[in-house]
């Protein structure tokens, strides 16, 4: 009889506690890269409502107005304008609102925070259940 030859490869028990590794990992990792995407998309946002009210005041001083046309100032940022939909109203001769609505996914997901809103004042605000000062 020949010598019997060692079996190779992997057990089923050890195929599932490797699967069962996986899948708690996936567990954990998941929700939190879903968290962090939403949190830099807002960011995103945020940076260019800033970025929009600095050229609102800049076309001030020119114009001697606010101006309620973005395309006057800038144009949105593609980082942007997947996840917003970014706009200025309440224009008068010395206020101004710029407000970012999330769309598509953002939308479904940042429930948290929802709409920013940014005045000529600083002022923040928010649509959300979540505070002004964990959103901004």
């Amino acid at each position: 009889m020949p010598p019997a030859q060692p079996v190779r490869g992997f057990s089923l028990i050890e195929l599932m506690v490797t699967v069962a590794i996986i899948g708690i990992l996936s567990a954990i990792a998941v929700p939190s890269y879903t968290q962090y995407v939403i949190k830099t998309n807002r960011s995103a946002a945020q940076t260019y409502m800033f970025q929009l009210a600095n050229k609102e005041e800049q076309y001030l001083l020119d114009a001697r107005q606010y101006t309620s046309t973005k395309s006057d100032l800038m144009s949105d940022p593609a980082e942007v304008s997947r996840n917003y939909t970014v706009s200025i109203s309440n224009v008068t001769a010395n206020t101004y609102t710029i407000t970012a609505t999330p769309t598509g996914n953002q939308l479904a997901k940042d429930t948290k925070c929802g709409t920013l809103t940014l005045t000529q004042a600083g002022t923040k605000g928010i649509s959300g259940n979540g505070t002004v000062s964990t959103c901004w």
